[in-house]
């Protein structure tokens, strides 16, 4: 038998992989970390590098020289980088020092957070968006090198919306502006900026009612949930979430946002954490309900995160946003045939469905706006425009004869 060839990093393999346990990795999957991290450890080895001078950079960069196949789990580079972090935090290696504009930027946006959530009153979604464009911004204008914020002009501010308009993922609607021109009011409001630049940041034209509501038959909502429970690995995890939507109008970042302590099994009701911090309290059907209990007792993994709906894979930890319904739903349009009306494929193509078949069954505008728990008629309004036998009925007769 051959020996296993030691590496310098063997020492820290226990600490580093004891937190895939914590974490409730599967014994196979902690064991193929192990062997990723001995394998990177014998590149440290033969490049010279020893444990204490490891950093995130340069364990990423040396990773990076390793050809990986397509189809490989995890990335090589992601997991040396993980390693270079916990020696840093076990205090093998010295933390990587912050240079003096990233000190200066921390500060900026960590004060930037403040006024957000004391000011403002946005809710955490919406200030991690915020937050993302401002550091977006700051680093398109300045880079990596000190910024001097009274300095900016309007023309910044421009350049910086038309290098979104013009990038590889085009923003499809108003809140890259949005997000731009809060950030401005607050450097102004701050005296950071001599001017408010906020004025000079140019609108997104949005009709909002230029179209019908974008949804699907009933036969296709129920192919869709069809399709997407006969999934073997996450099937009723994906189909209870789908199934909310379809059923309860919810929208997708509130369907992600619920937490086991929302469910109420004695009364049958849910806490929907909704917009505008606003909670509502709404019925669970019968179906739902059943979809719900066999999630958490056939799918959901060991943990201890309170999150409803949490990731297939270990760590099972919830969704870092609510993009991963629209994936779910895009997979099963895909999976039943069905053409989107547009390229992009929205959570809220289910919502629209729901409120849709109401109208046509007969419902009342004001009970399609308690069914999507709508603060505002006129959020309500556009789904007058679905009852066509209504309109029929208000519809003046054509002319009989022409204008000479």
């Amino acid at each position: 038998m051959t020996s296993i060839m030691k590496t310098s990093i063997d020492p820290y393999l226990d600490s580093f992989t004891q937190s895939f346990a914590e974490a409730h990795y599967k014994p196979s999957t902690i064991k193929y970390h192990r062997d990723l991290a001995q394998r990177f450890g014998r590149l440290m080895d033969e490049a010279g590098i020893a444990p204490s001078a490891l950093t995130p950079d340069i364990a990423e960069q040396l990773a990076r020289t390793v050809a990986q196949g397509p189809k490989s789990l995890i990335r090589f580079h992601r997991l040396a980088r993980k390693l270079a972090e916990h020696l840093i935090e076990i205090g093998v290696a010295p933390p990587v020092p912050l240079s003096e504009a990233e000190i200066a930027r921390r500060e900026l946006l960590s004060d930037y957070e403040t006024y957000l959530t004391k000011q403002r009153g946005l809710s955490p979604r919406t200030i991690y968006h915020t937050l993302r464009f401002a550091d977006r911004f700051l680093h398109h204008r300045f880079g990596t090198a000190m910024f001097d914020l009274s300095g900016l002009r309007a023309a910044d501010a421009i350049a910086f919306v038309q290098h979104l308009l013009t990038s590889r993922h085009v923003y499809r609607d108003k809140t890259a502006v949005t997000h731009l021109r809060i950030f401005f009011q607050y450097l102004f409001g701050r005296g950071i900026t001599a001017t408010n630049l906020a004025l000079c940041i140019p609108k997104a034209t949005k009709r909002w009612d230029a179209r019908l509501p974008r949804h699907l038959s009933p036969e296709g909502v129920e192919a869709v949930l069809s399709a997407v429970r006969g999934n073997p690995r996450h099937g009723a995890r994906d189909y209870a979430m789908l199934l909310l939507m379809a059923r309860l109008g919810l929208r997708a970042a509130e369907v992600v946002r619920i937490t086991l302590d929302d469910i109420d099994w004695r009364a049958g009701e849910l806490l929907v954490r909704g917009k505008g911090q606003l909670h509502d309290r709404v019925p669970i059907t019968a179906e739902v309900g059943e979809a719900l209990s066999r999630y958490l007792r056939d799918e959901r993994g060991p943990g201890s995160c309170r999150i409803l709906f949490v990731t297939h894979r270990a760590p099972h930890r919830p969704f870092k946003d609510s993009q991963i319904v629209n994936d779910i739903l895009k997979d099963a349009l895909a999976a039943t045939g069905q053409k989107p009306v547009t390229p992009y494929v929205g959570s809220h193509l289910l919502r629209h469905s729901l409120a849709t078949r109401l109208v046509n069954e007969g419902a009342s505008l004001d009970e399609v706006g308690d069914m999507l728990r709508h603060r505002s008629r006129s959020s309500t309004l556009v789904y007058a425009r679905l009852d066509i036998d209504g309109l029929r009925s208000i519809a003046q007769p054509w002319p009989a004869g022409g204008v000479q």
